[in-house]
């Protein structure tokens, strides 16, 4: 899929959580509803931190092991420009700008073309 940026986005976070499928991960108990979609504030087993979609993990076990490969990297981008969208989850679109950065934009700053 192709986007169009219809709002200017800026990465929030300077060093985003990245895990790996089978990695154990903490999870602190903050969740927050985004665009009707819980994320979960995690600690992964390099000590980083940051928020995470619940459906990467199955909740109510004690031990909680990532499904998937995940990174939070968002991806800066302008108004007017053309992304290419790799997958989508939980409001956001993780995408590949013109330069090849890839990262993170939310699906509510962007319109499909």
């Amino acid at each position: 899929m192709r986007f169009i940026v219809v709002k200017d986005w800026v990465a929030t976070y300077a060093n985003p959580i990245s895990i790996s499928a089978g990695e154990q991960v903490e999870l602190t108990g903050r969740q927050e509803d985004w665009d009707g979609h819980i994320w979960l504030w995690a600690k992964s087993a390099d000590g980083l931190e940051g928020w995470i979609p619940d459906s990467l993990f199955d909740i109510g076990k004690t031990l909680h092991l990532a499904k998937d490969d995940y990174t939070a990297v968002e991806l800066s981008c302008q108004t007017g420009q053309v992304l290419s969208g790799i997958k989508e989850t939980h409001g956001w679109v993780y995408c590949r700008s013109a330069d090849g950065r890839l990262g993170w934009v939310p699906r509510r700053n962007l319109e499909q073309l």
